[in-house]
Formats: structure tokens, sequence, C-alpha cells
């Protein structure tokens, strides 16, 4: 229920705090969105956000209703008409408390700017291997200020991405290597070098996207680069061959185990531990 619907509902009570799957909970709580199948894109939208609760009401029918306010803006990347602050409400079997000492709770403190970015051409084979991954990333649960962003083979955006000053850029792409099609590897480039002309010869350019072309347009534009991850794959094909479309069996078969990657970079790097940590 969006928080226009709800006000139209003035017999209302204020509640302190209420009992959800055995947990006591008040305002200030974290908790994790669980909203029922059928619901409406918002609901798709929050759905395993991370939010805090902003107050606890009961309807003059007795219903519970716990009105939250999302840590990690969903509206910012997929264009929802959104406004700071806005309020959403949901029912408390909607609701899942995160009490101290769980995962959330200790990643969250303190919060560091991460941007995941995925990039590549999903017309050029294993090109795509970057947007697969981002795709999948996008439904996993991250604290605030880690975004995650599906870029395909738009440079200009993640140059301008780039500009907001985040603490540590994970990007994801295919690029060769001596390892057999599907190896997954970690690189940290060296952004001390991005002037120099053998600072891209390890990367792949087939979709005019080359990430250290990207680093050094960023940098030229005054971006502030403070570290940055490149989470890669060998690719068995980066071209659509005999009519293929889509990403090889290897390097598909590597999907998930590149989503684990990243999820544990990105929670190593919370904890202050490498690569999050100089």
């Amino acid at each position: 229920m969006n928080e226009w619907e709800w006000q139209l509902l003035e017999d209302k009570n204020v509640l302190e705090e209420i009992e959800i799957q055995g947990a006591r909970v008040r305002r200030g709580d974290r908790v994790r969105l669980r909203p029922r199948a059928g619901g409406d894109v918002f609901d798709l939208a929050l759905a395993g956000k991370i939010a805090t609760i902003e107050s606890l009401e009961q309807d003059y029918e007795g219903k519970m209703h716990v009105c939250v306010v999302v840590d990690d803006d969903p509206g910012r990347d997929i264009g929802l008409m959104r406004q700071p602050g806005h309020r959403f409400f949901f029912a408390a079997d909607e609701i899942e408390p995160l009490g101290p000492g769980t995962i959330e709770d200790k990643l969250e403190a303190p919060t560091k700017k991460i941007l995941i970015a995925g990039i590549g051409n999903i017309f050029l084979g294993d090109d795509g291997f970057g947007v697969e991954v981002a795709q999948r990333l996008v439904a996993s649960t991250f604290p605030a200020g880690v975004r995650v962003t599906d870029f395909g083979i738009r440079g200009f955006d993640l140059a301008y991405a780039l500009m907001e000053g985040y603490e540590t850029t994970i990007l994801i792409d295919a690029f060769p290597g001596d390892a057999n099609p599907g190896a997954l590897s970690v690189l940290e480039p060296d952004l001390a070098g991005l002037d120099s002309p053998d600072s891209q010869g390890n990367f792949v350019e087939p979709h005019a996207m080359n990430p250290v072309n990207v680093l050094r347009m960023a940098a030229g534009m005054g971006a502030q680069l403070k570290r940055v991850l490149l989470v890669g794959c060998i690719p068995a094909t980066l071209g659509p061959e005999e009519g293929q479309m889509g990403l090889s069996e290897p390097v598909s078969a590597a999907i998930d185990d590149a989503v684990k990657l990243v999820e544990d970079l990105v929670a190593r790097i919370l904890r202050g531990e490498w690569p999050g940590r100089e």
C-alpha cells in the first residue's frame, strides 16, 4: 500500500512496538521486505530490499501496517517516479526482522560507496558475460551505498557514474587469458598508469567499451578514481557463430560462481578487508 492510500484511513493508532516472527520490532529497527506475490510494480522493485521502520500503525479493522523507508532507492536505476523520503506500508507478514548480529547488520557499519558495473554486448557471444552477471546481482540484497547497474555498451553513462565518487568500483567483463574458457579472476588495474599505451593490452574491445578507456575518460572528466577491481571471465567466443546467440556453455556455467565472487568481494570490502583496506 502506498502512502497516499493509507492516509485516506484517518482512524488509525500508532503503536510503540509489535511482534513479528517472534521478534519485537519498533521504530528505527531494520527489516527485509518480503511482499506477497501478485503485487504491483513497487512490490516487485522492493522485494528483498533492506528498510528502516518509520512507524507501526493499526487501522480501524485492527490490521497492522508497517511503514518503512527503503535504504537503497530502486527508482534511481529503473525509472520509478519516486520522491526522496517516500514511505511504503507493508503488512506484518511481509516483513522479516533483522536483529543484531545478522549479516546485514554487520555489513552496514561503516557503509562504503560501491559501484558494481556490468559491461558488454549481448549480441557478441560471451561478451555478454558482464551484462548477465549484473542482471543477476540486481536481485541480490546489498546494504545501502552499493549500486548495481547493467551498463551494457554505454561507456559514457559509466564514465559519468564514476564521477559520483565511489570508493570502490567493480567492473564485470569478459577478457582473454591463458586459462580455459569460463575461468574467473579478479584484477586491480593500475590507475596511476592509465595514460600508458600498455594499460589496455589485456582487455577486450569488441563492444567499443574498453574498461581502461572508460576509466581514462572518467579521469579526464575529473573523476576521483579510488579503487577499481575487474571481475573477468575467459570467453570461448566473442561473436555469434553459426547463428548461435547467448553465452557459450563454459561461460554460462560460470555465472553462478561469478555472482558469488562479486557478493564475496562486496562483503569483504564492507568489513574493511582486502580489497577495501589500504
